[in-house]
C-alpha cells in the first residue's frame, strides 16, 4: 500500500519485477527457504531479488542504477562508495554519507512520509518472514535474516 500511495502521490512511472514463480509455488517446490540457513536464504534471494533485478537490467537496458545504501546503516555498508562500476553498469549511492537524521530532515523538508513500519520499530524493511523490529532483534544487524546475514545479495551483485 505504501508503494501505491507514493507512486500515485509522486506520479512515478514504476516497472515492477517479481520472481518468475509465485511464493506458493516456491514453497511447494523448495520448502521455506528462509528457514534453511544461509544456503536457503541465498537461494531465496536469488529467486526473489537477484534474478528479477538482472532481468530488469536486461529488459530496460539499464546502464546505471541508483541505490539508497548508506554507510551509517551497518558495518557491511560502512565503506560504500558514491559511485562504482559493476559488470559494465554504474551503481550510484547518492545518500552514502547520509545519517538517519539527514534522512529525517529531508523527509520533513519535502513533506514525505516515513515508511509506516518505522513507527512500529522496524529500522530495516525486508520480507515479512525475515524482518524483525529493533526491539525484537536487539540490534540493527539482527533485524534481518535472523542475523545470519545482512545483505540479500543484490548489492554485491556482479551482473
Amino acid at each position: 500500500r505504501f508503494v501505491d500511495e507514493l507512486t500515485e502521490r509522486l506520479a512515478l512511472n514504476l516497472r515492477v519485477y517479481r520472481a518468475r514463480e509465485t511464493p506458493a509455488w516456491q514453497e511447494a517446490r523448495h520448502g521455506r527457504l528462509w528457514e534453511q540457513g544461509t544456503a536457503g536464504l541465498d537461494r531465496y534471494h536469488h529467486l526473489n531479488k537477484i534474478e528479477p533485478l538482472q532481468r530488469a537490467f536486461a529488459e530496460l537496458r539499464a546502464g546505471t542504477w541508483l541505490s539508497g545504501l548508506r554507510r551509517s546503516q551497518s558495518r557491511s555498508r560502512a565503506a560504500v562508495p558514491f559511485v562504482e562500476l559493476r559488470d559494465g553498469r554504474y551503481k550510484v549511492h547518492p545518500l552514502a554519507d547520509w545519517t538517519d537524521r539527514d534522512v529525517g530532515r529531508y523527509l520533513a523538508a519535502h513533506a514525505l512520509p516515513y515508511h509506516p513500519l518505522w513507527e512500529r520499530g522496524y529500522v530495516s524493511i525486508g520480507d515479512w518472514h525475515s524482518t524483525r523490529s529493533l526491539a525484537d532483534a536487539g540490534s540493527v544487524e539482527q533485524a534481518r535474516f535472523s542475523g545470519l546475514k545482512r545483505e540479500c545479495g543484490i548489492h554485491g551483485l556482479d551482473g
